[in-house]
């Protein structure tokens, strides 16, 4: 089996190259043709290129880790937004049709305006607050037009590779004697590695069952706010010997109202997992779990 996997440098595609490796040949593209294969293109802002890369690869199966994820920044670049968040996944949706291959798409929970407390299911209304959000739902209509997709719902991601709200959070604990933290968005740390595990069950599932193919959401199990996942961060880093300023006692509440930004978040990112446990027969640890082995790796502890 051939697997073509875009967008290999960012956090769950670099988990992906490892995780995928077992389906057979992965052909890893970076957004920079420079760090390419034979000038394959990864660039998702040049159309064109992606198509005749998927034509030249001819994979069995596509995986899509690439995205614009600024949320922010996308707020006064729309049109650089929707080309990478839509119109690229909407070539690749094609290609595969053509190819008669899987397309692995992944979305967010910012495709929901946040309402309410329930977590949200896959067959809920979507309601995006920002460009990031609309665009990504516009990404996740076009994947669904091939037969064999799978798109993955998921928040709050981290690894211990690249920057990520543990290691900010570790930094300024290290610098300030008090830290304030968002206590009223609620959601569930869901790692790189997790996500990129489960992709590859499904993948190699749904190649057996068709009938799988689907939109799915996908994130650790339990819940928190940024101020709860902060306190658990500093606990645990206390625990392998950090030397912090500010530890979990010295982190204070804040809302989501006192950091206007750009775009707005959503409040309640809870997503579903029902659906995907049961079609794909998984168990998903709970966010803690994968947030303390990410702090165990970083910290370089046994």
């Amino acid at each position: 089996m051939k697997v073509l996997l875009l967008g290999r440098g960012g956090q769950v595609g670099w988990e992906l190259q490892r995780s995928l490796s077992v389906l057979g040949e992965v052909v890893a593209l970076d957004f920079d043709p420079a760090h390419n294969p034979d000038g394959l293109c990864g660039d998702f802002t040049n159309l064109a290129g992606l198509a005749e890369t998927v034509r030249h690869v001819q994979p069995q199966v596509i995986v899509n880790a690439a995205a614009h994820t600024a949320v922010d920044k996308a707020e006064s670049e729309p049109t650089v937004a929707r080309l990478i968040n839509a119109e690229a996944p909407a070539v690749l949706a094609q290609a595969a049709t053509e190819l008669g291959a899987w397309l692995v798409h992944y979305s967010t929970d910012y495709v929901f305006d946040g309402s309410g407390s329930q977590p949200w299911l896959e067959t809920d209304t979507a309601g995006p607050l920002s460009v990031y959000g609309q665009t990504k739902l516009e990404g996740e209509q076009a994947v669904a037009s091939t037969p064999k997709h799978l798109i993955l719902r998921t928040s709050w991601v981290y690894a211990a590779r690249g920057g990520n709200f543990a290691k900010t959070m570790l930094r300024l604990a290290g610098e300030r004697e008090a830290l304030t933290v968002i206590d009223d968005q609620v959601g569930a740390p869901t790692s790189a590695e997790l996500l990129a595990d489960v992709t590859t069950h499904a993948v190699r599932m749904a190649q057996a069952y068709p009938q799988l193919a689907g939109l799915y959401h996908c994130v650790a199990a339990g819940e928190t706010t940024w101020y709860g996942y902060c306190q658990f961060v500093l606990a645990q880093a206390q625990a392998l010997g950090w030397t912090l300023k500010a530890g979990p006692q010295h982190v204070k509440p804040t809302t989501t109202a006192s950091y206007p930004t750009p775009a707005r978040r959503p409040l309640n990112s809870r997503l579903n997992t029902t659906k995907l446990q049961s079609a794909f027969g998984l168990t998903l640890p709970h966010w803690q779990q994968g947030v303390a082995r990410m702090l165990t790796e970083i910290s370089g502890k046994p």
